[in-house]
């Protein structure tokens, strides 16, 4: 009955509706919705011209006039449920039947709920769907929940925009540079990842900490923003350098790329020049000056990266790039982590897993092996068993119990072309032996067919044996449980590439470890925490793919 009496005009007045105490649901629906008032009685006093007319009239005839007493005594609920089939005969004849007999705050519920791209669609319906389109309270919502922007309303007002102009004209057009991104800069790689602040839509561009604190959260510096704050359109504008923002462009090639371009690098310039330009970078990456670092390939290696890096001034090309998707049955929850590479300082991985193995592929690089290279391959079916801490101490006895896994491997390898089947299983005749014949130690249990089973295993104390450089001391002396594994390893320009044996240590959920037998050496990796928005694969497929996609970029 309230529903025809706000339609068609009858019943009592907006004073009398004002008075009536709504139910506790009424108020949290209004206070949800949160629309304009006058914009409201508005449209709903152009419903009332339309429709309210006949409806009076046909309720004035059907009414009779009451028997006794004054009618001014006679309650309104009274006069209800005397004529109650007068009551029947209203609703029945307006009850909503079709959208557009729905009062205008439950049409502006619905159309919140409707993604923002239906809704330029929806308002060619008719004058009525376009009046409450405009409301404010839709597009905010929209802005919100698609694109998790959580702005002061009081901050719109002073620049002028409205919820609609942002998403019409900033969140919408670039939504797809939205998520993780790898830049091409040669063989160095990077990660960048763009995201909505507030009113603006930034990418930050993500760097390792100093070499060799792997535990310390990532740094970020900004390459870029685009805003709506000075004119009714959005602006680009570079933030690359020191003198701050200045004017900048991006294209938008196809989904899963797009390029940037700075249109004043002057302001990349610094007054001391080159000199000047370098030392700061250095503080910047490195954390020291290029006194402190007295190894002359490692003061080349940084040199080379400068000149390499700075020739761009932020002119880039960028591909899409996910997070891996995660499901029980891995060892630990895949992701991004920072690890120690000797003289090349730290580096970004992701961890994926792929059945009975894991997946390490750089996001970052160097010279040696460039970004989008697998750098590890764990073979989750190979578990090995350390000695205890005397033995473990001896290179000699690790590199006995990873080489026999090795042999297998390329035995195995060697199988599936249908060669060498009998020399095969002899090998591993004698593997079987040699790990028997080790320390007792907790099995760790694995499903060769869907990948790791992660196991109560107790942890079991290790150390790295004599010898071995670690850049990261700090390094926990127990460990979950280890593997084999390969680690890729080439010469300056990725030339004459190898997978050489090493051991995977898994220390907990979030920092694992990596022996290099071969070149003796020791790398440590910290799961990178910061949240990531708008980066997860949409299945493992399309991961699959990306990873194909990032080798080739770089091979």
């Amino acid at each position: 009955m309230a529903v025809c009496a706000r339609l068609c005009g009858v019943g009592q007045s907006r004073r009398c509706r004002r008075r009536q105490r709504p139910s506790h649901q009424d108020q949290d629906s209004d206070s949800e919705l949160d629309m304009d008032e006058e914009e409201e009685e508005r449209i709903v006093g152009k419903l009332k011209s339309e429709v309210g007319n006949g409806c009076q009239e046909s309720q004035g005839a059907a009414r009779p006039m009451p028997e006794t007493g004054d009618t001014a005594t006679v309650p309104c609920s009274a006069n209800v449920k005397r004529l109650g089939y007068e009551e029947t005969n209203c609703a029945a004849r307006h009850k909503p039947e079709f959208l557009l007999d729905l009062p205008p705050e439950l049409l502006v519920e619905i159309f919140s709920l409707l993604p923002g791209t239906v809704l330029p669609n929806l308002a060619l319906v008719c004058k009525k769907f376009r009046q409450i389109l405009n409301t404010e309270t839709i597009w905010r919502r929209r802005c919100t929940k698609e694109f998790g922007m959580m702005e002061d309303l009081r901050k719109m007002e002073l620049v002028g925009v409205s919820s609609r102009e942002v998403y019409v004209k900033l969140l919408y057009p670039y939504r797809h540079i939205l998520g993780l991104w790898q830049p091409d800069i040669g063989p160095y790689g990077g990660l960048l990842n763009v995201v909505v602040d507030g009113l603006f839509i930034i990418g930050w561009m993500y760097l390792p900490p100093h070499d060799p604190r792997v535990e310390d959260p990532m740094r970020r510096r900004p390459l870029f923003r685009i805003h709506m704050w000075e004119s009714s359109r959005a602006s680009v504008e570079c933030m690359y350098g020191h003198k701050g923002p200045h004017k900048g462009d991006i294209q938008i090639v196809k989904k899963d790329e797009f390029s940037t371009k700075c249109n004043q690098t002057d302001h990349h310039r610094m007054p001391g020049g080159r000199q000047e330009e370098f030392r700061t970078w250095l503080e910047e990456e490195w954390g020291r000056t290029l006194e402190d670092i007295f190894h002359e390939h490692m003061q080349e290696l940084i040199l080379m990266k400068f000149i390499y890096t700075s020739q761009y001034d932020n002119c880039l090309t960028y591909r899409r790039i996910y997070l891996p998707p995660h499901v029980p049955s891995d060892l630990l929850p895949p992701g991004l982590f920072k690890g120690t590479y000797g003289s090349h300082g730290l580096e970004i991985i992701m961890l994926s897993f792929h059945g009975s193995c894991a997946k390490a592929t750089k996001l970052t690089g160097d010279p040696n092996v460039p970004a989008g290279q697998l750098t590890l391959v764990v073979h989750l079916n190979r578990p090995v068993r350390l000695p205890d801490l005397e033995r473990q101490c001896s290179i000699e006895e690790l590199s006995g119990l990873v080489l026999g896994f090795h042999e297998e491997a390329q035995w195995e390898a060697v199988e599936a072309c249908g060669e060498g089947q009998g020399e095969g299983s002899t090998l591993r005749a004698e593997e079987n032996e040699r790990g028997a014949a080790a320390a007792e130690a907790p099995a760790v249990g694995v499903s060769s067919t869907s990948g790791a089973t992660r196991t109560a295993a107790e942890p079991q104390p290790f150390v790295l044996p004599l010898g071995v450089i670690a850049r990261n001391e700090e390094y926990p002396r127990s460990c979950r449980m280890c593997f084999y594994g390969t680690g890729l390893i080439a010469g300056h320009g990725f030339t004459s590439p190898e997978r050489t044996p090493g051991l995977f240590v898994l220390f907990d959920d979030n920092r694992f470890g990596f022996i290099w037998l071969e070149l003796k050496s020791f790398s440590l990796y910290s799961r990178l925490t910061d949240p990531l928005a708008h980066a997860l694969a949409p299945s493992m497929e399309r991961f699959e793919v990306m990873l194909q996609n990032m080798q080739s970029w770089t091979s």
